[in-house]
């Protein structure tokens, strides 16, 4: 429990799970009807872990009663119902919070931190893999399960708008009553000439949460599952030789560059304690958060030009 927050309540569909809660916390009371927590005005803001499929219900039937809102990731499952959250949470003043807890590790601060500064030159590519074996889901593929992780941290650090996005996939195994895609490769490219690169499968023996962010300067690895050095910063790259004469263009020289390896210190803190901590400055002060509607809308934006790709056959989807 943080002592910004007073649980006053908790609601789900399964009463067992309820009870489960009321033993473990302090909680003031439990029902399993959520319009009771929405109506309660001791109540000033909801936590939202649910289906995708009752995020845009749960969290407008909320923000309709004057509560502030941190909802899981991802936000809706249509970009028009993110733009009806976000429109709610303006007409009503209160804080709309995405749950892309990434965000709030010391990893990806350090990295963005890092991007920022200048340290990594000129961004060229984001490659990331996000894999396990399951947990299988009967209402949504993987793309709309694991995307969204990497997806937010993409969008963090690289400070400019994605125009296309294409996706390939297949559903080898599929626990729902349709086939869902259980493996997929998504790519996102930008207009400065970014590329960056999506693996996310449930189909994988071992687990593996690692992104490489390459830049002209310098490149960098964060691999999520290492307990200590979960990021490794390298001073390696390409150098091309400058040419005068039109000529000697054919015979430019490309020096490789191969530099020393470092290990920045991270700071120490526990990404989900941290949102919430954040989430509660918000209430408070006002201040817009760091993963706010808009950020949550970027990412479903994103998700569902991919989902369509994937309907097309991979066919690419410019975004607007």
């Amino acid at each position: 429990m943080l002592e910004q927050f007073i649980v006053g309540a908790a609601s789900d569909l399964d009463q067992g799970r309820l009870d489960l809660v009321s033993r473990q916390f302090e909680i003031g009371y439990t029902t399993t009807r959520p319009a009771d927590i929405f109506e309660d005005p001791s109540i000033d803001a909801v936590v939202i872990a649910t289906p995708i499929s009752t995020h845009a219900e749960l969290a407008a039937a909320a923000l309709d009663a004057g509560k502030h809102v941190l909802l899981e990731k991802p936000m809706a499952h249509s970009v028009e119902q993110c733009d009806l959250l976000i429109e709610k949470a303006k007409a009503g003043g209160k804080i709309l919070m995405v749950d892309h807890t990434f965000l709030y590790t010391g990893a990806v601060r350090k990295m963005h931190d890092l991007v920022c500064a200048g340290e990594l030159g000129d961004i060229y590519y984001f490659d990331s893999v996000r894999v396990n074996l399951g947990l299988f889901q009967h209402d949504y593929n993987v793309v709309w399960d694991l995307a969204p992780h990497d997806l937010s941290i993409m969008l963090h650090l690289i400070d400019e708008a994605p125009v296309e996005v294409s996706a390939v996939g297949a559903s080898p195994v599929s626990v729902g009553p349709k086939e869902l895609e259980s493996i997929a490769y998504i790519t996102v490219r930008f207009a400065s000439g970014i590329i960056a690169h999506i693996h996310v499968n449930w189909l994988a023996p071992v687990k593996v949460r690692s992104t490489l962010l390459g830049g002209s300067r310098q490149m960098i690895i964060y691999d999520d599952t290492e307990a200590d050095t979960k990021i490794k910063v390298y001073d390696r790259g390409v150098d091309l030789e400058p040419v005068t004469e039109k000529e000697q263009i054919y015979n430019r020289l490309v020096q490789y560059r191969s530099g020393d390896m470092f290990a920045p210190k991270l700071e120490r803190i526990e990404a989900l304690r941290a949102e919430c901590i954040h989430f509660a400055e918000c209430i408070r002060t006002g201040t817009r958060p760091l993963t706010d509607g808009e950020a949550g809308r970027e990412v479903v934006r994103v998700i569902a030009a991919a989902d369509a790709s994937l309907r097309a056959g991979g066919k690419p989807v410019r975004l607007d």
